[in-house]
C-alpha cells in the first residue's frame, strides 16, 4: 500500500501524513498481535507435550487453537495501538507527522516489506473468507494475520535470502 500513497521531494510536503501513520502502524499491529498469539500458543502445546502443563479442557486441534489466538492477539494489538498512537503523537505538530510518514515512504526496505506483507494479508481475507467460519472471528482475524506473517517471512527470504540484502543499483 505505501506504493500507492504520493511520496513528495521534501518531508513539509508530505500530504495524508495522518493516514500513511495509521495505516502503517495498525499494519505492524496486526502483524505483532499475531506473533504474540503464535508465542502463547506454541509455548503452551509445547509446556503440554512435556507434562509441565495439565491437558487442555477444550477438545480442539492445535491449529484452531492457533488460529484463534493469533487472532486474539491481532485484534488486541491493533486496540492498544489505536490509543497508543494518538498518545505518543500527542501535541506533536503537523510536521513532525508528515516528518515520519515521509520517512517511512522513503524506506525502500519498509515499503517492500509493506508490499510482502499486504500481499499476505489479503490472502489470509481470501482463505478466511473461504474457511474461517469454522473457527469464528478469532479463526478469521488469525488466518489474516497468519497471512501478514508469511507475508513478512516471504519477504525476509526473498530480500535476505535470495537477494543477499541489497538493492540493485537503479539505471539512470
Amino acid at each position: 500500500m505505501s506504493r500507492f500513497w504520493p511520496h513528495t521531494a521534501y518531508a513539509e510536503d508530505q500530504p495524508y501524513s495522518h493516514s500513511i501513520l495509521w495505516v502503517h502502524v495498525l499494519t505492524r499491529a496486526i502483524s505483532t498481535g499475531t506473533v504474540v498469539g503464535t508465542g502463547i500458543t506454541s509455548t503452551s502445546y509445547l509446556l503440554r507435550q512435556f507434562k509441565i502443563l495439565s491437558p487442555s479442557p477444550l477438545s480442539s486441534t492445535f491449529t484452531g487453537t492457533l488460529l484463534r489466538s493469533q487472532g486474539v492477539g491481532a485484534v488486541v494489538a491493533t486496540g492498544l495501538l489505536v490509543v497508543g498512537l494518538p498518545v505518543r503523537m500527542a501535541g506533536r505538530t503537523e510536521i513532525e507527522w508528515q516528518d515520519r510518514s515521509w520517512r517511512l515512504l522513503e524506506n525502500k526496505w519498509q515499503v517492500e516489506c509493506d508490499d510482502w506483507t499486504y500481499a499476505g494479508m489479503a490472502g489470509g481475507a481470501m482463505m478466511a473468507a473461504r474457511r474461517g467460519g469454522q473457527w469464528g472471528w478469532k479463526g478469521r482475524a488469525g488466518i489474516v494475520g497468519a497471512g501478514s506473517l508469511v507475508g513478512m517471512l516471504g519477504y525476509m527470504g526473498w530480500r535476505y535470502g535470495v537477494k543477499g540484502g541489497k538493492f540493485e543499483e537503479e539505471k539512470l
